[in-house]
């Protein structure tokens, strides 16, 4: 059943998508993204739900596990942020990011058939597994906003003013405030996550996992000082923050 809710989330995924895209090409917003991406948000709770219920605590124990908390996450994050700041067409960007995460964890092998409930869990673990998973869904939705950005860049260099791509993306400046935001509050969310892990007991195999993690924060950490004192341009802030999100991705070679 938990494979159902995971099937139709994902396809509502590419319903956003391409239902998005198509009412781009024709120089129009399209008002059912955010519906679609709300289905998608709704089934993938369900998933969660079961899953969580089959675990008796957080489902974050298998790989295809994490990889859908993390599109719940971004999915939640694009709609918290991307309507509140007037840019519906996040959307249209981020869902086929969630749609190409869990159709990564539909593959077989990817999510454990039976799931075994966690016996003995640690609140501490838990936290930071959770905050840890919803950290990178603000940094993946950070990483999709500066997609947009370097679009919007790239369409202003070739001057395609009048597509309808370029007509429907959003100002420059919300682009780059959203962006901010979401490294800031990705990074806090890491931050929690990692102090999480410091203090959880751990074994010596969990070491590799957590000093990835600390190389990860210290990184965004690193960009987002250098970004306070020194400034940077919306084009640099924009490749940097999409190429970390990609190299911290190999941190889960390490879960």
């Amino acid at each position: 059943m938990d494979r159902w809710f995971l099937i139709f989330s994902t396809l509502f995924a590419v319903i956003a998508g391409v239902w998005g895209m198509i009412s781009v090409h024709r120089g129009s917003r399209s008002p059912w993204t955010v519906s679609w991406m709300v289905a998608v948000l709704v089934c993938q709770l369900g998933f969660l739900s079961l899953r969580g219920q089959q675990r008796a605590a957080c489902p974050l124990a298998d790989f295809g596990e994490i990889l859908v908390f993390l599109s719940w996450s971004l999915t939640l994050f694009y709609l918290l942020v991307g309507p509140a700041y007037r840019i519906s067409l996040l959307g249209v960007f981020t869902a086929p990011v969630v749609m190409v995460f869990q159709a990564v964890a539909l593959l077989p092998g990817i999510l454990d058939s039976q799931p075994a409930k966690i016996v003995g869990g640690n609140p501490w673990h838990e936290t930071h597994a959770a905050t840890s998973v919803l950290g990178y869904g603000a940094l993946a939705l950070a990483a999709v906003a500066g997609v947009m950005f370097l679009v919007l860049d790239r369409q202003l260099k070739e001057q395609h003013l009048k597509s309808g791509l370029f007509r429907n993306l959003p100002p420059v400046r919300e682009l780059l405030v959203s962006l901010e935001r979401l490294l800031w509050l990705g990074g806090g969310l890491l931050t929690i996550g990692i102090t999480a892990g410091f203090i959880m007991p751990h074994e010596g195999a969990a070491l590799g996992h957590l000093l990835a993690a600390v190389s990860v924060w210290s990184a965004y950490a690193l960009l987002l000082g250098v970004k306070s004192v020194r400034g940077l341009t919306g084009r640099r802030l924009s490749l940097l923050t999409v190429a970390l999100f990609i190299l911290s991705l190999g941190v889960f070679a390490f879960i």
